[in-house]
């Protein structure tokens, strides 16, 4: 791994890796929330970042913009892409400032205000002009375009959502914004489904482009037609344990699939991140959503074990969170994976566990049902209903055939449509 670093500050010039002529200098705005060290292993957007930026690198001159923690490079070069941190000095104020003005004036929400980590886009808005960059690609907060505008007049500017947030927020306070978009991407059919319905004036700048999956990694390696022992299946979750993702209905749904499968065991993989109700079921127009932030949601890890039925307390098994590069062994052991989620935009899990050839059950939510071909490679149910979720997993439970099948169109679904290389 190659690698070039300097303490100096991010507006050097004087960095020969980019002294490349005929090439588009592409940069990508992180979250910021987010730090990147690479290899990324870890958060759905911090991996996409990473790896569409690996592919990107081959043909473009690719600079990310990520949040500087502390021990971390100001900048530095890695497989051909330049990392630059910024800091976050003066947010703390400034974030405040906008849940301030948001109490004040009900119709907004500090999350879409321009105030909500002002330094960081300012920064990045002034070290964009410095560096001259052709395209500029921004996850989620809409609120940086206008800085990075008004800095950069000529630069084109992709607003990457991977939320509902455009569609959830004041319209007169997102529509300047997008019209100062170049292209509003969404990470589903139904994300870019419900920006066009809000913006239809701004319908013809939007696109898809789905989250990605090494299948190369994620890939199955058990022979299918190897016997499993039908009272010892795993039902595998994947992803935060917090009240959006439905694993209370998950529980619910395993204890009804217990009474067949004395044996089965529930894999509940990830880390103890709720999502606090602001984020989610506050700005939801959807009953079963809203309800979500009666859950009490900064202690559903602690409330969902402590209050397992007893039948269950030794067959829910809650691993913690485990690195993006050891996730495959628990696909590899897993029969079935179920996302339960009452809302995602994605549905990342699903994509992986077709990669490896595993089933998958899900709710009909979002953009899983973007992934999932009910019938061919999983099924969907209807969100929130034990029942339902326990005879989709008891269906598949019981047939290895169709659990096999359903591998194999999932993995070949994976591969064509999912895999980095696609995206």
């Amino acid at each position: 791994m190659e690698a070039a670093s300097t303490e100096r500050p991010l507006h050097r010039k004087d960095n020969a890796v980019w002294q490349r002529r005929g090439k588009i200098k592409v940069a990508i705005v992180s979250q910021p929330w987010d730090t990147l060290r690479p290899p990324v292993t870890s958060g759905s957007i911090p991996i996409w970042t990473y790896q569409v930026a690996k592919v990107l690198a081959r043909s473009c001159q690719v600079v990310i913009y990520a949040r500087r923690s502390e021990q971390q490079l100001v900048s530095e070069v890695v497989e051909e892409i330049e990392y630059r941190r910024v800091s976050v000095r003066g947010t703390k104020v400034c974030n405040g400032m906008a849940k301030a003005g948001a109490k004040l004036y009900r119709q907004f929400r500090y999350l879409s205000s321009r105030l909500y980590y002002l330094p960081y886009s300012l920064l990045i808005a002034a070290d964009l002009r410095r560096q001259s960059c052709d395209v500029v690609h921004i996850h989620n907060f809409s609120q940086f375009v206008p800085a990075i505008r008004a800095l950069n007049p000529a630069i084109k500017i992709v607003l990457h959502m991977h939320c509902e947030w455009l569609s959830q927020f004041d319209r007169k306070t997102i529509a300047p914004r997008l019209e100062q978009c170049d292209l509003i991407v969404g990470c589903s059919d139904y994300i870019t489904g419900k920006i066009k319905a809000r913006f239809p004036e701004f319908a013809h700048k939007c696109q898809r482009i789905y989250n990605g999956v090494d299948t190369d990694q994620f890939a199955s390696q058990l022979d299918s037609t190897e016997q499993t022992n039908p009272s010892k299946l795993t039902v595998l979750f994947v992803g935060r344990i917090s009240p959006e993702k439905g694993l209370h209905t998950l529980i619910a749904a395993f204890e009804k699939v217990s009474v067949d499968f004395p044996d089965a065991k529930l894999y509940l993989v990830g880390p103890d991140k709720p999502t606090s109700a602001e984020f989610i079921a506050e700005l939801s127009d959807d009953p079963i959503v809203r309800r979500l932030a009666e859950l009490d949601p900064p202690h559903y890890p602690h409330n969902l074990r402590s209050q397992l039925p007893p039948g269950l307390k030794s067959r829910v098994v809650f691993p913690g969170p485990v690195s993006h590069l050891e996730l495959n062994r628990y696909f590899q052991a897993a029969d079935v994976l179920v996302n339960p989620s009452l809302s995602e935009a994605f549905g990342m899990s699903l994509v992986e566990a077709m990669a490896c050839g595993i089933p998958t059950v899900a709710t009909a939510v979002g953009g899983m049902v973007d992934i999932v071909v009910p019938g061919e490679t999983g099924l969907l149910v209807p969100p929130d209903q034990a029942a339902a979720l326990a005879e989709a997993i008891a269906q598949l439970l019981s047939d290895k055939a169709l659990r096999v099948r359903m591998g194999e169109a999932g993995r070949q679904r994976a591969v064509e449509r999912f895999d980095w290389r696609a995206i």
